[in-house]
């Protein structure tokens, strides 16, 4: 596909994804009984920019009724890992809080391993590295700034497949990533601030200071983790969390005795609480 044929604009993704669903939704509702099955479900799906089958994997809890819309977190993996990986972290600890809090859990690889999710920041360019962020969105070329959208697309796609495929609830649709996937929420959470319910960025603070555009966060909940033992990203992450907690944000923050890797498992849980805390509050507000 030609690179002009690839966009940015925030509509356009959209857009495309909804042609891409209608075609990727019937293929999935032809293959299917009447009611969607539920548990982990590994599938496939034709990419219609590329031609290709991407994979994705998800998980609906067993206590599925068929009918009630359920909550549901798009999660994005980190570098080189792939749609299966943080699924099978833990003896499949996310899975079995998924299950325990009632939650779908969506994981799309992202076109490529390392697609970034349209994010084309990775180290040193954490939060307050200004300088090396600057560097690194010069140095993308074509080639990557295609794969860069494509990726997007892709999660956004199949956020979309699984939504509509199971009726989930849109009001209450969660967005958390680590490392790559970290930067990828910290993107996507700007690109589409009203399709989040809250947002959990762990252990990537890939943001520049310069250049993110705070304000449309600015109402977003937003639950950032990190481990002590993370080295080449925890000072990024304390520096956001300080400006974050200075700024007018809908913002917390939690460090683990872990490093970049092992803190995942540790914070989960929390995580999971803290998307039911801000689920809780919106329906007091509604009240």
């Amino acid at each position: 596909m030609a690179e002009r044929e690839v966009s940015f604009g925030r509509g356009a993704v959209f857009l495309r994804a909804t042609i891409f669903v209608i075609a990727a939704i019937a293929s999935f509702a032809y293959a299917q009984p009447a009611a969607p099955p539920v548990g982990d479900q590994s599938r496939e799906y034709v990419f219609p920019p590329t031609g290709e089958t991407l994979p994705y994997r998800f998980y609906v809890p067993s206590s599925w009724d068929g009918q009630s819309a359920l909550p549901i977190l798009l999660f994005l993996h980190g570098a080189g890992a792939n749609e299966n990986t943080y699924l099978d972290m833990s003896d499949g600890l996310l899975l079995d809080l998924a299950e325990e809090h009632g939650y779908i859990v969506v994981s799309p690889l992202g076109f490529r391993p390392l697609g970034a999710y349209g994010n084309p920041l990775r180290l040193p360019a954490v939060f307050g590295e200004s300088e090396a962020a600057a560097q690194q969105r010069a140095a993308v070329t074509p080639e990557r700034r295609r794969e860069l959208a494509l990726s997007e697309l892709d999660v956004i796609t199949v956020l979309e497949i699984v939504t509509e495929a199971y009726g989930a609830d849109r009001g209450r649709t969660f967005l958390a990533g680590h490392s790559m996937g970290s930067g990828g929420a910290w993107h996507l959470a700007a690109r589409y601030p009203e399709r989040w319910r809250a947002v959990a960025p762990i252990s990537g603070p890939f943001i520049d200071a310069t250049t993110y555009p705070f304000d449309l966060i600015r109402d977003l909940p937003i639950f950032m983790t990190e481990g002590t033992g993370a080295e080449p990203s925890l000072e990024g992450s304390r520096a956001l969390r300080t400006f974050m907690s200075n700024g007018d944000f809908d913002f917390e923050y939690l460090e683990v005795d872990g490093n970049h890797g092992s803190m995942v498992p540790m914070v989960w849980p929390a995580i999971f609480e803290f998307f039911d805390e801000v689920s809780a509050r919106a329906e007091a507000r509604a009240r």
